[in-house]
């Protein structure tokens, strides 16, 4: 993918998420006279959209890192062997830092 497509790709995805993220921070709905039943249901949405936002914060970070590495002419290098990240890899992924195998490493590490 040449840099002018992968910079758009990221852009676009920075601006969804920063929507999203928006959204997620929303005010909660205050919870008065509410049953039991529903403060547990608020409190179940309240985790889920807190799990959400971790996980769009955390990719943000990596799309906000790849527009980095794009800028400083480092963009589709692995950023732990330097090899090259496959084309297929950053078309799905845009934003990935790794290659396939040094991702794998990296996840069997957590």
């Amino acid at each position: 993918m040449d840099d002018t497509t992968a910079r758009e790709r990221l852009e676009s995805m920075l601006a969804e998420l920063d929507r999203s993220i928006g959204v997620l921070r929303g005010d909660p709905v205050a919870v008065r006279d509410r049953s039991a039943a529903d403060a547990g249901s608020d409190l179940t949405d309240t985790d889920r959209a807190q799990a959400m936002l971790t996980v769009a914060t955390a990719q943000r970070g990596a799309v906000v890192a790849a527009l980095r590495r794009l800028d400083e002419g480092s963009y589709g290098e692995c950023v732990d062997c330097g090899k090259q990240v496959p084309e297929g890899r950053l078309e799905a992924r845009p934003e990935a830092a790794r290659c396939v195998q040094c991702q794998s490493r990296q996840e069997r590490r957590r």
